[in-house]
């Protein structure tokens, strides 16, 4: 039989001896944690050790020079994030391992921005919050929620460490909620609190669901439809009302319209063929604020395919002048066809001329055109456009040609300073007037 150990007693206290030494080096570097200011000037001492005893350190198993210690002491100027790290002293030549630190450079917390809003009313409401900037090391925070001189529990949120919910103990009540956050780290310690009524904090979430679709053979109209935001609990006690705004993509301006019930409205004044942006908002019928816009949806209005003449219709060239001459289109008449298009100046120019039908007499078919409304309307603009073009290069022109002469003028005054000395400037005025008596007084 082979006997594992000879001494029992001996391999019981090795064993114990290499278990006191793992768990001391184990709580030692568990225990040595050092936090610093970001900015400040940081001293690490190699543990117990004499200040005149020749030390090595390491910062993160990279050895340090000499210029950064003051006898056996460690110390970093100005310390930045690039410092945190593992320190490490060893003694003398024989590296034996004296002592080990890890340093966390940081800030002290600033006020924290703490916040409330119930978006399931009535249900409750929920409290998050959040640090105006990194303190770049642990933070632990700590919410206090008070009622009526009685404290409710804040439930943490499971996913969200910054998050918590407070379910309603009583509904209307006219006791305001007093909701206090601190936040502390190693550094330092802050906190803020906020009082509100329990009307004041609801704000749903936004509409769900939005979508806007063109409405067959209307060429300014978009029929738009939303849901109810999943997180309202009761939409039949507690109804919401909309804001429903939309713009064509090409203008900033917005057009908005408050709907008092229902979860669809028809834009009527849509421009023809041009997409639209659409957005939706929610809103109790009679407390709290506006929710945030609903994520924006894209339609454009209905716009009718272009008809392709015929051959009778391409034939028909040669009756096309009498057709104009029958329905007499001028400037005048035309602006009595349609004055939508006239009132901004838009003449038979703009318009084209006629459209000949294959199956009937010809017809203003421009004057119901939308696509060719807004034909009409960039005419008209391109006109102006390059009118302006014009009245600016004129203008360039005219600058171009000053500053040209002013050149030339502070050319000729150089060349007089530089070749006319100050007493024969008499002289050369002379010369410029020899017509001109002059008479001097002795």
């Amino acid at each position: 039989m082979t006997m594992a150990c000879p001494v029992p007693a001996a391999c019981y206290v090795v064993l114990a001896a290499v278990v006191v030494v793992y768990a001391q080096r184990h709580s030692q570097q568990e225990s040595h944690i050092r936090y610093a200011q970001l900015g400040t000037d940081v001293t690490i001492s190699c543990g117990s050790i004499d200040q005149d005893a020749t030390v090595t350190w390491a910062a993160n198993s990279t050895d340090l020079d000499a210029s950064h210690l003051n006898g056996s002491r460690l110390v970093l100027r100005n310390v930045d994030l690039s410092h945190s790290g593992q320190y490490s002293c060893y003694e003398g030549s024989s590296w034996h391992l004296k002592y080990q630190v890890i340093l966390k450079v940081g800030t002290p917390p600033k006020e924290p921005i703490l916040m409330c809003r119930s978006n399931n009313y009535p249900s409750g409401f929920y409290c998050s919050w959040h640090l105006p900037s990194p303190t770049y090391i642990p933070d632990i925070f700590n919410i206090t929620v008070m009622h009526d001189s009685k404290e409710i529990v804040c439930e943490k949120d499971v996913s969200l460490k910054n998050k918590c919910y407070i379910r309603y103990l009583h509904l209307f009540s006219s006791k305001k909620y007093r909701v206090t956050l601190t936040v502390t780290n190693a550094l330092g310690i802050s906190s803020t609190s906020i009082s509100f009524d329990e009307f004041a904090i609801v704000k749903p979430d936004p509409p769900e669901n939005v979508v806007a679709k063109p409405i067959p053979n209307n060429a300014r109209r978009l029929l738009v439809t939303w849901q109810y935001p999943s997180s309202w609990p009761d939409p039949e006690s507690f109804p919401l009302k909309f804001f429903l705004r939309y713009r064509p993509l090409i203008i900033d301006q917005w057009q908005h319209v408050e709907l008092s019930d229902g979860t669809t409205h028809i834009i009527t004044d849509a421009y023809a063929g041009k997409e639209y942006i659409i957005q939706v908002a929610a809103k109790d019928n009679e407390i709290g604020t506006w929710s945030d816009w609903s994520v924006a949806v894209h339609a454009t209005p209905w716009t009718e395919e272009p008809k392709h003449l015929t051959t009778e219709a391409q034939g028909a060239g040669g009756r096309l002048e009498d057709a104009k001459s029958d329905v007499s289109v001028g400037p005048a008449d035309s602006q009595t066809e349609s004055p939508a298009l006239f009132a901004v100046g838009v003449t038979e120019s703009h318009l084209g001329g006629l459209r000949v039908s294959a199956t009937g007499p010809p017809a203003l078919a421009h004057h119901c055109s939308p696509r060719n409304h807004i034909l009409a309307y960039i005419g008209i603009y391109q006109d102006r456009v390059e009118s302006s073009l014009r009245d600016i290069n004129a203008q360039l022109r005219a600058v171009e040609k000053a500053v040209t002469e002013i050149h030339k003028r502070l050319n000729r005054l150089e060349a007089l300073n530089a070749n006319t000395p100050p007493e024969n400037e008499d002289a050369r005025e002379l010369e410029a007037y020899p017509n001109t008596h002059h008479s001097f007084s002795s």
